[in-house]
């Protein structure tokens, strides 16, 4: 070997052994990688269950950013419970995994459980100096060790945990968990320490919930019609995103809370600080398992001196006295109709239902008394419809025979001498119907009040099952572009008895040519609105047509349409066309019923 290569060698063999000694990883580093390939051995495979699971890939360029070494780590379960709820927490994200309300059965008569599984996410999103997003839902929080696994609320304490993120001794987040017994209120306070040193001062710090609804009803499509996004602006009402179609909503000013709401649940984040602008976002699951897809993003404010945020989750059912006691003006979730419709539910049908419910009675009786305790009410402008119709009707020969004198094709003149007829005989031809105007604010008001009413979940009366639910005693293949599957017991016998009450009218009133008929198709349209609808409501429509039969026939009895006539002609004899005066409105349709007849002329 001659001198050149021997160095050469020589030269090699330093930069190997230089290299290994400079370039090997600190202990640290070593740390880390043992940590990473003991992670992955785990989740490979649950040692709990023994089954299969899913590994999570982390960006390692994020394992060196502040709470990095924490997006490493085995998940693990402690529950809070109590009279009311049932609350799954994961270490994974410090969040609650599922909430369970114990007290409550879905349609296949499970327990209901609001939202369970990864699909929930729930943390904080923290952008670091360096400009990465770390999520506290990805993070592995710590449990105390002498925690056992169910922690059980009761009258002297209430089940509280604590869930830690620790970066070093003066980094670090707490979740703070507590639950009263007998609530369905669970206290959620956040509590940090060092961010400022390691966070960009923007964008601020984001509340990211997202989750996923599931089916509790027989109807999925009705419950999704009832299901949407709530949230309460600081200076304003409450208001929803669209329960119909997906929207997005951009928050511009401070909200005091926002609400995952279903038909008849609700899952509620309330915030003693109100939650700097953010967005909302609503859409439609694509599978049959769950409602709609709910996600909320909200800034919140900037962190007090002791990095403290207190907060506040209500799971519960949407029973309007339930939620006006939590305050907030969370029982305005429950849709009770728009304008002055919300206002007869809330000052005089929920009240009287309330006071009936208290009685310990069927809700099925109770409905039939509401319904009565309406007509009641209703009865005197009940009685004066039906005093109108009968002098329409008696008049009706009298107006066949002025049509047929006057002739059909000039029909303002035989409207003016139809008001000629009105006037003599004392008649004013609106009579039956502005009752009917009267009645239909409070008919429309039951329309939102009974698919809104959780009393009626689940109870049953006569062959119904279910009084919150459609009856179907006839199932089919959907039918296209209609969507019906089953026919509705109780919304064909509200049909039957709606056209038995058209026929009726019709004879009492005396109505003829088109509008005789068109009162038939009007029952059709409601069965194909309301067959999916409510047994409960349906069952309402029904008792009231029977109901109003039973007061005309009272009524019939009552009135003495022979009196009725004759005082109709004794009308007509002190009428004196020459000197009575006329007042203007009636001067006014004279006019202009006698310009148009010299127009035709």
């Amino acid at each position: 070997m001659d001198k050149k290569t021997f160095t050469g060698l020589f030269l090699v063999l330093l930069i190997l052994v230089g290299s290994t000694y400079f370039l090997k990883p600190s202990q640290e580093e070593i740390n880390k990688e043992k940590t990473l390939q003991d992670s992955i051995a785990q989740v490979k495979k649950n040692p709990q269950t023994n089954t299969p699971a899913t590994v999570t890939y982390v960006d390692s360029s994020l394992l060196k950013e502040p709470f990095g070494q924490l997006m490493l780590g085995k998940e693990a379960f402690i529950t809070l419970e109590n009279d009311e709820l049932k609350i799954l927490l994961s270490n994974k994200g410090g969040r609650i995994y599922s909430v369970e309300l114990k007290k409550q059965k879905n349609y296949l008569g499970k327990p209901v459980i609001l939202f369970e599984g990864d699909e929930n996410r729930f943390g904080l999103n923290l952008t670091t100096k360096t400009g990465k997003v770390i999520a506290t839902n990805d993070l592995y929080f710590s449990i105390d060790n002498t925690s056992p696994p169910n922690l059980q609320a009761n009258s002297t304490e209430p089940a509280h945990i604590s869930l830690k993120a620790l970066n070093s001794n003066h980094v670090w987040i707490i979740y703070n968990y507590t639950l009263p017994q007998q609530s369905g209120k669970v206290g959620f306070d956040i509590q940090m320490q060092g961010l400022n040193e390691i966070l960009a001062s923007q964008p601020p710090i984001t509340l990211d919930w997202k989750t996923q609804l599931k089916q509790q009803e027989k109807d999925i499509k009705y419950e999704r019609q009832y299901s949407s996004l709530y949230f309460k602006p600081n200076e304003g009402d409450v208001d929803w995103l669209s329960e119909s179609s997906d929207e997005q909503k951009n928050l511009e000013t401070k909200t005091d809370w926002i609400s995952f709401k279903q038909r008849f649940f609700t899952s509620v984040l309330m915030s003693k600080t109100p939650f700097e602008k953010g967005s909302i976002e609503i859409k439609t699951a694509n599978n049959n398992l769950s409602l709609k897809s709910y996600h909320a993003k909200l800034n919140l404010a900037p962190p007090a001196l002791n990095n403290h945020y207190q907060m506040e989750f209500f799971f519960g059912i949407n029973k309007f006295k339930v939620l006006q006691a939590q305050g907030h003006d969370l029982e305005k979730q429950v849709r009770l109709g728009w304008l002055f419709l919300k206002w007869i539910n809330r000052i005089a049908v929920i009240p009287v239902f309330s006071l009936l419910e208290s009685f310990n009675l069927n809700y099925g009786i109770i409905i039939l008394i509401l319904t009565l305790l309406l007509k009641l009410v209703l009865s005197p402008l009940t009685y004066k419809s039906y005093l109108s119709m009968a002098k329409m009707r008696i008049l009706k020969p009298e107006l066949d025979e002025i049509k047929a004198k006057v002739g059909g094709d000039n029909p303002t003149l035989v409207q003016q001498e139809y008001l000629k007829l009105y006037r003599k005989a004392g008649v004013n031809p609106l009579g039956g119907c502005l009752p009917l105007v009267l009645q239909l604010p409070i008919t429309i008001a039951f329309f939102y009040f009974f698919p809104n009413l959780f009393e009626l979940r689940g109870k049953s009366f006569l062959w119904m099952h279910d009084l919150s639910t459609y009856d179907a005693v006839i199932t089919f293949p959907a039918i296209p572009f209609l969507g019906w599957d089953h026919i509705s017991l109780m919304c064909l016998l509200m049909t039957i008895s709606t056209l038995i009450y058209t026929y009726f009218n019709n004879q009492i009133s005396g109505v003829s040519g088109e509008m005789k008929y068109l009162g038939y198709i009007t029952p059709f349209i409601f069965l194909g609105v309301l067959n999916s609808y409510p047994a409960g409501l349906n069952f309402y429509y029904f008792c009231a047509n029977m109901l109003t039969f039973l007061q005309q026939y009272l009524i019939r009895k009552m009135v003495d349409e022979n009196k009725i006539h004759a005082q109709i002609q004794e009308n007509k004899k002190k009428t004196n066309e020459g000197t009575k005066k006329k007042s203007r409105l009636q001067q006014r349709m004279e006019e202009y019923m006698r310009q148009q007849q010299i127009k035709k002329k």
